[in-house]
């Protein structure tokens, strides 16, 4: 009875797309179309289920519509109702938690395929992943350097390498390790390459490099209009020339198309720069009580809410609250710059030195790291440390 009702709303779901111009379709929806078709001539067969599922997952990575990682579970329930236990549908649902944040699960679940078939490329990708996200920045390194041992010049592995690169403050390596990844990419695969060019392009702003960042950004729209990673980052772009009315269309777009709270926050954020205080004050009252419901999920905007306490409502004990609530869940550098930074708010500047130790001690090269570092050593009395970090900030700022 479950598989004649999902069999029903697929053949729905197809005659949808299938009614649209195969040329308007992303590959995420090509993918959709094929693996609805080969269900409804195969309804039995479980890899189906599965392509579908994986195929679902990407859709939510294309629109960041979160919708689809449901969509995706109920194809993978399919799956391994007709075949308990099937390795595909369980990597599938390892993909699917990293997509809605549960690290944790993924990383348990990813560490039971891996045993289960120590060779397996995409395996050790999930293993990065989570690894990545909960902090344990070693095993995540190990992981991909397996991706890279069993399969050189794997894409997968590339970019998860020249992210690593990235956290390690490589700027160079991970900026040749995604090139690499680009070079690699079927024409065909107008997101993946949108994606990637999102990524070199990010590597650039992150060092001051507007000039070389943008025409990259622009790329990425013309290969996948109104994407939303590559507007937020075209967005951070016109910040940094103080171009605000150009940031503020391009984060109203993007909120549009991706109606998360931490896209509100951004734009929100960029509110208050342009000095539009009234639209600010709003964006930020509908930003934290939406913040504040998804506050225990996993995919949560802990970061930013903890952020919009300490920097701009000026509530230094709920930015604790906050930081602290994250970093339960996970300690990757991020959790550690924002629970430093509350700790600071609070005055507890020793304790926000040690956090924001951790996180640099990873290597990475980031300016609000950096502003972060140099206030909290300046209240603890080190002026000279204060001023290499004030420094280092300074070299990452927008030069062109």
């Amino acid at each position: 009875m479950r598989l004649s009702k999902l069999f029903f709303l697929l053949w729905l779901s197809a005659s949808f797309c299938v009614a649209q111009a195969p040329e308007a379709l992303s590959p995420a929806q090509l993918s959709i179309t094929r693996a609805q078709a080969a269900i409804a001539k195969s309804p039995s067969d479980s890899h189906a289920h599965v392509e579908l599922a994986m195929s679902l997952a990407r859709r939510a990575r294309e629109t960041s519509d979160v919708a689809f990682y449901a969509q995706a579970d109920e194809a993978l329930k399919q799956s391994l109702l007709l075949k308990p236990d099937n390795f595909e549908a369980l990597k599938a649902q390892t993909w699917i938690l990293l997509g809605k944040h549960e690290f944790s699960r993924a990383l348990e679940l990813a560490t039971r395929l891996q045993k289960q078939n120590p060779d397996d490329v995409t395996v050790y990708g999930y293993l990065t992943d989570a690894n990545v996200e909960l902090g344990n920045y070693k095993a995540a390194e190990q992981a991909a350097q397996w991706m890279l041992d069993l399969r050189p010049g794997n894409i997968a592995g590339l970019t998860r390498g020249a992210y690593l690169r990235e956290l390690f403050g490589d700027f160079d390596g991970a900026f040749e390790l995604m090139q690499m990844a680009y070079d690699s990419t079927p024409a065909s695969e107008r997101e993946d390459r949108a994606w990637i060019l999102t990524q070199l392009a990010h590597l650039e702003i992150a060092q001051g490099h507007l000039s070389a960042a943008e025409p990259l950004l622009q790329q990425a729209l013309t290969l996948f209009p109104d994407y939303h990673y590559a507007l937020g980052n075209l967005a951070r772009v016109r910040i940094m020339q103080k171009r605000w009315d150009e940031a503020i269309t391009m984060l109203r777009t993007r909120y549009e198309h991706a109606r998360h709270a931490e896209n509100l926050f951004d734009l929100a954020e960029a509110l208050a720069l342009a000095g539009r205080k009234a639209e600010a004050s709003q964006a930020f009252a509908e930003f934290e009580s939406k913040s504040l419901r998804e506050s225990q999920l996993a995919d949560n905007s802990n970061h930013e809410l903890a952020r919009y306490y300490a920097d701009y409502a000026r509530k230094p004990a709920d930015a604790l609250r906050i930081a602290e609530m994250e970093l339960k869940r996970r300690q990757d550098v991020n959790t550690l710059d924002v629970y430093a930074w509350a700790l600071y708010v609070n005055h507890r500047y020793r304790e926000a030195e040690v956090q924001i130790q951790r996180a640099l001690a990873v290597g990475v090269h980031d300016k609000r790291f950096f502003d972060h570092a140099a206030a909290i050593a300046a209240h603890n009395g080190n002026a000279q440390q204060s001023r290499l970090y004030a420094g280092m900030s300074r070299n990452l700022e927008p030069r062109n």
